[in-house]
């Protein structure tokens, strides 16, 4: 279909394009009567990587009246092809072209890939504006956590899903049905949407300015329309639906393993971190479940390793018990078990030692800062003992690399902070040869990221580092690190300068936006693609300084762009834990038995031992 086969041996990758995964859900389309396309805004690896598309897959795909099949971004050179001989974009189960199905469907994981997203419906044959769709066109809606300041794409997309999809994805199939399907009228299903909870659609909502460009007033634009919208949250995460029967790719991907998702949520409180604030509450799954669900992907899938997938993996408070319990049932049959997040506070000798019993795979620790003074301002809540401790467990259990990722650009970050990442390195890289490890196998990567400021953080009124400043900085940790046996990674800084504006950004941006898209700007978390020039001159043509966005400073009585989408955790506590920062105070974990006052569970009214199964743990 659409000359394909014609196209694969000009593309690099054609397995990218063409379907037919292990696992992968064939429907009969005259015969299903809602038919949604999930789209990834970047590659078929990194989007086959991505646990919520296999979950929303399985979702969608356990409905009789309802399919979801899948497109990815098409790289530049399939694009090139696609234009050239008129072929829309399209999906891999059945081939189909996207606007021929009823809802479109965007995950936003990271701000890099809103250009992807306009070329993916210019490719579909769908117009970028939503106020220039018709009855013709598929709805267009999008989630995940970048909808958590929608505002930059709100002129180009339908809905936002706010929060978890796994139910809220049924209730809009279910509206949908219930108004006529695709004969539905689409402002007046976009109405109805609109009382669901979770749900988010800005042509319902008006925006006003002052005129110095800051914002006066978000409301709703009709009656009936929620001043806020309150996120999503899976109640009882145990029993939350789970995709047993991934798709499994032929194509090598960037996580090509089994995904089991242990828990939902993290508690730490650490003040730069948006995902700590939106998948809150923390929520665990049974050992019961997880090694029900483990053995069933094992079956299903052929994998040969299971990841135990969260924000913090170390911290669920059985998780000794179940990686013992997985590599009993499983390592006979060459199975290996890693966590891929690890809290340099919660690692232990003995779990090091259950983890690399069938093979052994790399370590992470992210300290973030390289002083104590520092980390207790972003309350990361783990000291330099911590970290010696567990680097001293991993390389005594065999492990001879070991990564560590900081955070440049923090706010109160000094010339003091810089140093102690590099003397901290220096520590880790000393202690693997005091405890024997082979010089020429020693090896500790440090990786160090720009802080950009997120909506619903207590960070969220800090501005970003100037560019040239975060260059300086970069330059000084080069020459800390000049030492066998360590090696440095860096993020171009344009890159995080540009990621701060759209995560910051208000509807005017859309603009920008549309511009840099038709100046050729395409997979800008790509460096081999990404051209700031352009960028530049996107801002120029849309008579917007991005500087204004990135380096401004919010004063806590600012009505800021993301205020209308309610996170759970009140605007209180973030203030407060903002001045906590200034004062270099911490905050106690929740799981201590000590409420911190976020605000979160008392709305959402969840049963304690639904929250947490842990004993003792307090919501």
């Amino acid at each position: 279909m659409f000359e394909l086969e014609q196209v694969l041996h000009r593309v690099q990758k054609p397995a990218r394009y063409v379907g037919g995964e292990w696992n992968a859900i064939y429907k009969d389309w005259d015969k299903t009567a809602v038919k949604v396309a999930f789209a990834f805004p970047d590659v078929y690896e990194v989007g086959m990587s991505h646990l919520g598309l296999q979950i929303l897959y399985h979702v969608v795909n356990s409905r009789e009246d309802a399919l979801m099949e899948r497109t990815f971004a098409p790289w530049v050179d399939m694009e090139r092809e696609m234009r050239r001989r008129g072929i829309p974009l399209f999906t891999l189960e059945s081939h189909r072209p996207v606007r021929d199905f009823d809802i479109l469907a965007f995950t936003l994981q990271y701000e890099m890939t809103f250009t992807n997203i306009l070329n993916m419906l210019n490719l579909a044959g769908i117009p970028l504006r939503s106020h220039q769709r018709g009855p013709e066109h598929p709805l267009v809606i999008a989630g995940g956590p970048c909808a958590f300041n929608p505002e930059p794409l709100a002129g180009f997309i339908d809905l936002f899903v706010i929060g978890e999809g796994e139910e809220v994805f049924h209730e809009l199939l279910d509206l949908y049905l219930e108004l006529g399907g695709h004969r539905a009228d689409r402002r007046h299903f976009l109405r109805r949407a609109a009382g669901i909870a979770g749900i988010y659609v800005p042509s319902l909502y008006r925006v006003e300015y002052h005129a110095d460009g800051t914002i006066s007033a978000i409301e709703p634009a009709a009656d009936g329309v929620p001043p806020k919208v309150i996120k999503r949250v899976i109640r009882n995460f145990d029993r939350a639906p789970f995709p047993v029967k991934p798709l499994v790719p032929y194509l090598g991907v960037v996580h090509d393993r089994g995904m089991l998702e242990v828990q939902r949520g993290c508690t730490r409180g650490c003040r730069f971190c948006q995902a700590g604030v939106i998948y809150r509450p923390v929520r665990e799954k049974s050992p019961a479940t997880l090694l029900q669900q483990a053995s069933e992907i094992v079956k299903h899938t052929g994998y040969d390793e299971i990841s135990l997938v969260s924000l913090s993996t170390a911290d669920y408070s059985r998780v000794q018990e179940v990686v013992r319990s997985l590599l009993d049932q499983l390592g006979d049959m060459g199975v290996s078990v890693s966590l891929p997040s690890l809290r340099v506070d919660a690692f232990s000798v003995a779990l090091a030692r259950e983890v690399q019993r069938v093979r052994r795979a790399s370590l992470t620790f992210a300290p973030e800062a390289g002083t104590q003074r520092l980390r207790n301002v972003i309350n990361k809540g783990v000291t330099e003992e911590d970290l010696m401790e567990a680097v001293s467990a991993a390389f005594a259990a065999g492990w001879q690399a070991i990564k560590l990722y900081f955070m440049i650009g923090l706010p109160a970050e000094t010339g003091e902070d810089l140093r102690g990442i590099a003397e901290l390195a220096r520590r880790v890289l000393a202690r693997g040869r005091e405890l024997g490890v082979p010089g020429n196998r020693l090896k500790v990567t440090v990786s160090a990221s720009s802080f950009v400021p997120k909506s619903h953080t207590p960070f969220q009124w800090e501005p970003q580092v100037e560019m040239e400043e975060l260059r300086r900085r970069q330059k000084t940790l080069r020459g800390l690190l000049k030492e066998k046996g360590l090696v440095f990674h860096w993020h171009e800084v344009e890159t995080s300068f540009l990621e701060a504006v759209l995560a910051r950004g208000d509807r005017r941006l859309d603009r920008v936006l549309e511009e840099a898209w038709r100046l050729g700007c395409r997979f800008d978390g790509w460096s081999e693609c990404f051209d700031f020039d352009r960028w530049q001159e996107a801002f120029r043509m849309a008579g917007l300084d991005p500087a204004w966005y990135a380096y401004r400073r919010y004063a806590y009585d600012d009505l800021l762009p993301w205020d209308h989408i309610d996170a759970g955790v009140s605007r209180k506590y973030l203030v407060l834990e903002h001045k906590r920062a200034m004062e270099g105070k911490a905050t106690p974990d929740c799981r201590t038995g000590r409420c911190p006052g976020c605000g979160l569970c008392p709305t959402l009214e969840i049963e304690p031992e639904v929250l947490d199964r842990a004993e003792g743990v307090s919501g």
